[in-house]
């Protein structure tokens, strides 16, 4: 109990009937502190992460990480006109700001535990405080759209959840999966069962599931949107690495999204900057709480990830994979008649990209 609210209950932690706007909002915004990190009220303990500046900022960092690994692009789905996008887990609300702007004729929501998103955005956008494994408040049939992004280790049933989405997603409408392993593995064998790179996937993976929310839907988005009714399905796989090792000796084998190994490299030097900088917000709660650590013991962990994340000798790397599908329905398109996906500017050309911002020959933290 916490100023009169159970934060198990179904709804804002007990009845807030009667209660005004201001009692809400406080209530709301009455964040919990857990080993000095700032973690989100409503619904307390059902999702890992923290949600203070730091959190937030290493959040909008992945966002530019995932625009570069799709040349730019807010979305891989064929959108045609849409009228009303959902974006489940938002944080920041980064993305759905810029979808805002992309699709000006599109209303936009995004949802999350936190309210953590700008106070000034778009007229077309509006940011609601939801719990994704609570039931859907919306209309059936009502998205256009419904982007996912990074719920590893938020849901608890995702056969249901998938199945929630596939009931308010409009008949030809798209629902898109974007996640990352949080397994490193390599191509050539420089990780391997004895690595601490393979002890740290086998860690996350089982704090998820002792925390009762899987981390693997990278590898099942697929198979779970087929089953929930989803038709024409398309996978895209990608894979960031840990640091800044590509080069031209050392490259990853396929599935890479036939990138550069300079444009790895860039999403390499970025991946390791919001590693070294975010495993604690990433696992610090999950290891005290879910795992029963200690404080020190988990902080030690950490602190040989951050070292094992600088050594370019090994060639580690985390899988990524968008996967879209449409509900039946609708009006059906030849692939030449299906438009192009919306970028942060607008849209973007076939032969648009993306122009590297570090020089070459850097490779990371020191």
């Amino acid at each position: 109990m916490h100023g009169g609210f159970n934060d198990n209950d179904s709804t804002y932690g007990g009845s807030l009937i009667g209660c005004d706007s201001d009692t809400l909002a406080s209530y709301i915004t009455d964040y919990r502190y857990e080993n000095g990190r700032r973690y989100h009220a409503y619904r307390g303990g059902e999702y890992w992460g923290p949600n203070d500046e730091y959190s937030n900022d290493l959040q909008d960092l992945a966002h530019h990480m995932y625009l570069m690994t799709l040349e730019g692009k807010l979305h891989l789905a064929p959108l045609d006109n849409p009228h009303n996008i959902l974006d489940i887990g938002t944080g920041t609300g980064i993305w759905a700001i810029e979808m805002a702007d992309a699709y000006p004729s599109a209303h936009v929501i995004g949802t999350d535990l936190s309210p953590i998103q700008p106070l000034f955005v778009p007229p077309n956008c509006a940011f609601e405080i939801e719990d994704l494994n609570l039931d859907w408040t919306y209309s059936k049939s009502q998205f256009d759209f419904i982007h996912i992004r990074e719920l590893f280790g938020s849901v608890a049933d995702w056969d249901e959840f998938f199945s929630s989405a596939f009931e308010h997603t409009k008949p030809g409408g798209y629902v898109e999966v974007i996640e990352h392993s949080v397994f490193p593995v390599s191509d050539d064998g420089t990780v391997n069962e004895e690595s601490f790179f393979t002890l740290w996937g086998k860690t996350v993976v089982e704090m998820g599931r002792r925390f009762g929310k899987s981390f693997t839907i990278w590898e099942e988005s697929r198979e779970r949107l087929e089953r929930a009714g989803f038709v024409d399905i398309v996978e895209k796989k990608y894979k960031w690495p840990v640091n800044g090792w590509p080069s031209p000796e050392y490259r990853t084998h396929g599935d890479d999204g036939e990138k550069s190994w300079q444009r790895l490299r860039e999403i390499g030097v970025w991946n390791q900057l919001r590693l070294y900088d975010g495993v604690e917000g990433f696992m610090l709660r999950l290891l005290t709480v879910a795992g029963g650590w200690t404080y020190d013991n988990a902080q030690a962990f950490l602190a040989r990830m951050r070292e094992e994340i600088k050594d370019l000798k090994i060639h580690a790397y985390l899988n990524v994979t968008v996967v879209y599908g449409r509900k039946p329905g609708g009006k059906a398109r030849a692939g030449d008649q299906l438009p192009h996906p919306a970028t942060r500017s607008g849209y973007v050309s076939p032969e648009g990209g993306w122009r590297s911002t570090i020089p070459e020959d850097y490779q990371g933290l020191p």
